[in-house]
């Protein structure tokens, strides 16, 4: 064989000039596969990564505090002096952040400017503001300053709440507005901080207002006057990890203000329900009420039970969407005593009712799994390893599956939660929980709750109500859950059964 392999170099049979060394005669490109982990495929839209990281926030609050709280008010016409802002106490941006985290609550949005156009920090953008306050309290009130430094030191995200229609201003429904007032402002939130999660554009532009002493009434076309994308790009410079919420168009209104998002709910469209054809990743954030009065506070109110908030968690972070949840503080600048207790009582309840983890102690099998990649696996057991960045996949072509947790011993079953691997996209279409005793007879749980998408996470009771939620439960040695329909093979990065 070796002397037939001479004969043809030595001829040029094989195309390799005869000069050539023998080192150089062998000589081999090395191979780079394209996809070495055999990773699935995205499917599009897939959400970017300040998207992922805000969808991680989950449930935060919001403080609805400045001139309404002194006037009464819920929208203010933009005449009220700014001596009317007199806070009785320091405002105390630190105490409603503490309250938040005892709720459970991952971090806050502070409203620094409503549709009254009064701003709640020392601006060079108009003398709307607290330096010229009522009292020594108001023209020391820096809210994004103190807001922004409390959130660092108690590890938690934080982001303002603006308002572009200004109501106060002369400025406004003109071209001078955007350039002059609102960008201005928006700049000098953003250097409050780069760290921000997300800033806040309310949907309410145009109608009557003071407008500088002028009035009337002035309408704007939001989708072109407020120069969003120059905006964007503005803020993400200085604050690349900000979602801008509304008008910013990178996070959407769930399309309500009482706490609940669609049984189906898509990350994509808008609306309650959202569309899982359109091509925009556009994630729902529902905004509700703590209490049972006004957006900012008011004498008289109380706040709402810690079982209805625990509902109100269920029917939006456990459908697809975030929760914003208004916590107003009074006319000392902090959060009521009731309010703060009630926070403390609802973050127990979840604590209680979603701290143990069941499916931690289950073992899990699979229908199917994905062939592993070079350093990548996707075993059923990615689900329970409490890493985010591990999922279990199918192989393509294959877009339904079972997931199946045993225990040693019979367990009380009250919620299953499912997070699917948004950063390929939102896939799952329909799904089915059942529970067993032997492994043989199974009984469908979940009750007439709609089980179709699931998203970023999703929760559901097992007696198919999120009212009446926690109930006796169901004891089951076995949980199955079955995705019986996906766009593309579907991906789970956690299960946890409760």
């Amino acid at each position: 064989m070796r002397t037939m392999l001479r004969t043809l170099l030595a001829f040029g049979v094989l195309g390799i000039p005869v000069t050539m060394t023998a080192q150089s005669e062998f000589k081999l490109e090395a191979q780079t596969l394209a996809n070495p982990d055999n990773e699935p495929a995205p499917v599009h839209p897939i959400p970017h990564e300040r998207q992922l990281k805000w969808n991680e926030t989950e449930f935060y609050a919001f403080y609805h505090y400045g001139m309404n709280t002194y006037t009464g008010l819920e929208w203010g016409n933009g005449d009220e002096p700014e001596s009317g802002f007199a806070p009785t106490a320091a405002p105390n941006p630190r105490q409603w952040l503490e309250a938040a985290r005892s709720a459970g609550m991952k971090g806050g949005i502070a409203v620094v400017k409503h549709h009254d156009g009064f701003c709640l920090w020392p601006t060079a953008s108009t003398s709307h503001n607290v330096t010229n306050g009522g009292n020594d309290f108001a023209r020391n009130t820096n809210i994004p300053r103190d807001f922004a430094e409390a959130a660092r030191d108690l590890n938690m995200k934080y982001g303002f709440y603006v308002s572009p229609w200004d109501r106060n201003s002369a400025h406004y429904g003109k071209d001078t507005y955007v350039k002059e007032v609102f960008l201005r402002q928006c700049a000098e939130l953003a250097q409050y901080g780069t760290d921000q999660f997300e800033m806040w554009f309310d949907g309410a532009n145009g109608g009557s207002g003071y407008y500088g002493g002028e009035g009337g009434t002035r309408s704007i076309d939001a989708s072109t006057y407020y120069d969003i994308p120059n905006l964007r790009d503005s803020v993400h410079k200085v604050c690349p990890d900000c979602v801008m919420w509304g008008v910013g168009g990178e996070a959407r209104w769930i399309g309500n203000e009482a706490g609940w998002a669609g049984e189906t709910c898509w990350s994509m469209g808008t609306g309650t329900s959202g569309n899982e054809n359109e091509w925009k990743w556009n994630p729902g954030e529902s905004d509700a009420k703590a209490t049972n009065r006004g957006w900012f506070w008011h004498d008289g109110e109380s706040v709402l039970t810690a079982e209805r908030l625990f509902q109100m968690y269920l029917e939006t972070v456990g459908r697809n969407a975030t929760l914003i949840l208004n916590l107003p503080p009074d006319r000392s600048g902090s959060l009521p005593a009731a309010t703060v207790s009630r926070c403390k009582e609802l973050g127990d309840m979840l604590k209680n009712r979603l701290g143990n983890d069941l499916a931690t102690k289950a073992t899990v099998t699979a229908s199917e799994e994905r062939t592993a990649g070079a350093t990548r696996t996707y075993t059923a057991s990615n689900v329970i390893d409490e890493d985010k960045d591990t999922y279990w996949a199918t192989n393509d072509g294959t877009t339904s599956a079972t997931l199946t947790f045993e225990w040693d011993t019979p367990q009380t079953i009250r919620y299953v939660s499912m997070m699917e691997y948004i950063r390929k996209g939102q896939r799952i279409k329909n799904f089915k929980i059942e529970t067993s005793t032997d492994g043989s007879n199974w009984i469908r749980q979940g009750g007439n709750i709609q089980t179709t998408t699931i998203g970023y996470k999703r929760i559901l009771p097992v007696n198919g109500s999120t009212s009446a939620s926690y109930g006796n439960g169901v004891n089951a040695k076995y949980l199955r859950i079955t995705i019986e329909d996906s766009k593309a093979c579907p991906l789970l990065h956690t299960v946890s059964i409760y």
